[in-house]
């Protein structure tokens, strides 16, 4: 059976990480069959989670792990024509390479409450001395990675200015849909639900989250993907 190495669950969302939300949330729509090992990002072949095993094969990067799903197992994708799958490119790219690093700042450096938050969920389980060592160790890297993708030069106004641009185009481009591109769901949704629900339904608070709060279709396309591909953990 496929192994899915991920971070441990907390906050009653799948995956505090939005791309192993994304990665678990693909399989469950795909019916595809996995086992959850609990990871840390150490033991990742890219140094980053998720990452699976597949009949010895080990794979990392949600994007590349997709790929290999969508040829060996399902392709969420295949009904879709040249202008949707461009489209869907389009808006996995703004949800993963911007709207991801807004709720990054928010997590890793908007403020001491929000970062304790964080630190306890993925650093709790360790001793205090570790914990306190790997909180810093990571805290700092990831701040520099926030400075260097260039968000992290911006004021918290600026950085949340932009975000809320982002919630307003995916809401628009959602409408009244069930998913975002039909009827149906697609790797978009995948990645789309892995964002929104660590935006929606996390205990970071922010501005950002303030007005996500405001968005009723992306709460409402947030709960309808919860109550239908994680029934388990609405009823643990």
């Amino acid at each position: 059976m496929l192994k899915l190495y991920q971070f441990e669950r907390t906050w009653g969302i799948p995956n505090l990480s939005h791309f192993c939300c994304k990665m678990e949330t693909y399989l469950r729509m795909a019916g595809i069959e996995y086992e959850i090992k609990p990871a840390f990002p150490l033991s990742a072949p890219k140094g980053k989670l998720p990452y699976i095993e597949d009949d010895g094969k080990i794979l990392g990067d949600s994007g590349f792990i997709i790929l290999h799903l969508k040829t060996k197992y399902k392709d969420l994708d295949q009904e879709l024509n040249a202008v949707e799958l461009a489209h869907s490119l389009a808006m996995q790219r703004l949800l993963e390479e911007h709207l991801f690093w807004t709720t990054m700042y928010s997590r890793w450096q908007y403020t001491d409450a929000n970062w304790q938050v964080n630190k306890e969920a993925i650093f709790g389980r360790m001793t205090p001395i570790i914990r306190n060592i790997a909180a810093a160790y990571y805290r700092r890297k990831i701040q520099q990675q926030i400075h260097g993708h260039g968000i992290g030069r911006h004021s918290a106004e600026e950085v949340f200015a932009l975000g809320m641009r982002d919630l307003d185009a995916l809401s628009v481009f959602l409408g009244n849909k069930k998913y975002f591109l039909g009827n149906q769901p697609t790797t978009l949704d995948a990645s789309a639900f892995g964002i929104l629900v660590n935006t929606l339904r996390c205990p970071i608070e922010s501005p950002l989250k303030e007005y996500a709060l405001a968005k009723n279709n992306l709460i409402e396309y947030v709960d309808r993907t919860m109550t239908d591909y994680y029934p388990d953990l609405l009823t643990a």
